[in-house]
């Protein structure tokens, strides 16, 4: 059962497209789809299609780069110790074999550590500044987290101890009589584009294409040249950038357009085992490949194991060494989704049996869920029912919970609304983390509630169509330009185009589970063509016997099967009005 509704939107962004596509060689319908994406300009049309990697903006830029690169050679000099401290997911990870490998080969004594997810929480804390001084560490280098630990950074100054402090997250502030007031870490060197007077042009970068950027830095200084270290590290911080959701816009839609190519025939054994094991050797990459196949295996250890194994991967020498880890982390990843699809099941049983599909915040408590999947069954919910979501999990600590929301929720302004009630809880509008007594459990799912104003008009998911396009006009030359717009992804949308009034002629469900159905449809013009469709079958079946025609949303790609190459529509979303 789904809850979602969609309000559909037509793009109505304007420009002389036709004199676009002339000046840029390209289809009308191409320059549409560029200017639908807020790209404006003919050096950003240029940037978007045919950008390079000379395109991409000074690593000199970045406010505190020069003073984290001194610091770094003349610890390096000196034979002190380094500790990198990095986070348990893909971009921690990645941007902690950067620094590592990037310190290795300029002879420094360094080593790194990982929290674990469960035992340490997020980023630094006192335990971690304990244990590296006691264990006679000079200099605590972090990368993709530090700008929220001000308390750890004047502890471990306390100490006697160094910290360059590497991020790419918001940097927390105090509202004080209107005024925001910034709390930098009190660390010898802060780097992190987010941070105020940075001139960086593009602080969308994650955590690794910062330390990719610091390495690039360094390497110029001691002369091995800048390039060495983008050539070096290009892939990683591509997969990061994927990996760790940014918005595939400006210099990170670069750096993923070529770092897909790099990976794909990659040199690094970690990478070339992960791609061995899961079936994509000597294949096209795209964005997809790295959010849904590869990157969740590097996550899954984090989640469940220690983030180290996937360091160990990535720092491999020998395919011999590699691929028994690789297979452990992809065995490990098909546990991770089955444990995902068990609390999906008992999330929706849950809302079943409790009668909760009429609130407008949806507040699980799953008690014997593995609370580092909290976050994943949250937003499959919510995707499944178009509203926030919080699911909540026993842990030793009391309770935790992870929400995912809608475009029309603040989850973190809400949930300050009823903070009385967390030990601790973060986040920003999108996603938040929480923890509180179990006793407090019944009054914030009755306070939550209450305080939400979101009308069903807000709860309506929003499915923004580039334009209408009948089937007839797409043809093997225009879905050849197409490839010009990728890679897709977050902040760089797989065009969507909307045809009216689809007629069934005859239909076919396949997959194990009857998830996927292939159809024969006939549009306004007599025409017949190919659609296939994912998801649930019998109330798309449903719609279109008790209508008999269908507006839909769709994207066109080309099919090979048996040799045969040929045109398919994917149908993404349908509407059961019909034009009259």
């Amino acid at each position: 059962m789904s809850m979602k509704q969609e309000k559909w939107y037509v793009a109505a962004k304007r420009a002389d497209f036709a004199a676009l596509g002339k000046k840029f060689s390209i289809d009308p319908v191409v320059a549409r789809l560029i200017r639908n994406r807020d790209i404006e300009g003919e050096e950003a049309i240029r940037r978007y299609l045919y950008g390079t990697l000379k395109d991409l903006y000074a690593p000199e830029q970045m406010k505190g780069i020069q003073e984290a690169v001194e610091l770094l050679r003349q610890k390096i000099r000196e034979g002190k110790k380094i500790r990198i401290i990095g986070d348990y997911d893909i971009d921690g990870v990645m941007s902690a074999y950067i620094l590592k490998t990037g310190l290795d080969r300029l002879g420094a004594d360094g080593d790194t550590v990982i929290p674990h997810r469960i035992q340490d929480g997020y980023g630094l804390n006192g335990a971690l500044i304990e244990q590296a001084y006691r264990e006679g560490v000079d200099t605590i280098l972090t990368c993709d987290n530090g700008i929220a630990a001000a308390d750890q950074v004047e502890e471990a100054n306390r100490l006697g101890m160094t910290v360059i402090i590497t991020d790419h997250h918001e940097v927390p502030y105090e509202e004080i009589e209107g005024k925001r007031i910034y709390r930098i870490p009190p660390a010898a060197a802060v780097v992190d584009p987010k941070q105020p007077q940075c001139r960086y042009p593009f602080p969308g970068i994650c955590g690794a294409v910062v330390v990719m950027k610091l390495m690039q830095a360094l390497y110029e200084a001691e002369g091995l040249g800048g390039d060495t270290a983008l050539e070096e590290f290009l892939e990683m911080a591509a997969f990061a950038t994927v990996g760790d959701v940014m918005e595939l816009v400006d210099e990170n839609r670069i750096l993923v357009r070529y770092g897909l190519e790099k990976i794909s025939q990659t040199q690094n054994p970690g990478l070339r085992a992960l791609l061995e094991v899961c079936e994509l050797e000597h294949k096209k990459l795209s964005a997809y490949h790295i959010g849904f196949v590869l990157g969740p295996c590097l996550n899954a250890t984090g989640r469940l194991d220690s983030a180290q194994r996937a360091l160990a991967l990535l720092s491999c020498h020998t395919r011999e060494e590699a691929l028994p880890i690789a297979t452990d982390l992809k065995h490990l990843n098909e546990t991770r989704k089955e444990m995902t699809r068990q609390g999906v099941e008992a999330a929706m049983a849950l809302i079943e049996s409790k009668g909760l599909w009429n609130r407008k915040v949806l507040v699980l408590y799953l008690p014997d869920c593995h609370e580092s999947l909290a976050g994943i069954i949250a937003g499959r919910i919510r995707e499944a029912c178009g509203k926030p979501v919080f699911v909540l999990t026993d842990s030793e600590e009391g309770v935790k919970g992870s929400g995912r929301s809608v475009e029309a929720y603040s989850m973190y302004e809400e949930m300050s609304k009823c903070k009385d009630l967390f030990s601790k809880y973060g986040g920003h509008k999108m996603a938040a983390g929480l923890s509180l007594p179990r006793e407090h459990v019944q009054p914030f799912m009755e306070r939550i509630e209450e305080s939400c104003r979101l009308t069903p008009e807000e709860l309506a998911e929003k499915v923004h169509i580039d334009m209408q396009m009948p089937f007839g006009y797409v043809n093997e030359d225009l879905l050849a330009q197409f490839s010009l717009l990728e890679p897709f992804g977050n902040g760089n949308r797989r065009p969507l185009f909307a045809q009216k009034n689809v007629e069934l002629l005859g239909s076919r469900i396949l997959g194990r589970n009857g998830n996927v159905g292939r159809y024969t449809v006939r549009d306004e013009q007599h025409m017949c063509y190919e659609m296939i469709f994912f998801g649930e079958q019998r109330e798309l079946l449903a719609c279109w016997e008790e209508k008999g025609k269908l507006n839909v949303t769709y994207y066109p790609e080309l099919h090979t099967f048996r040799g045969r190459t040929e045109i398919q529509f994917v149908l993404q979303n349908y509407s059961q009005e019909r034009d009259k």
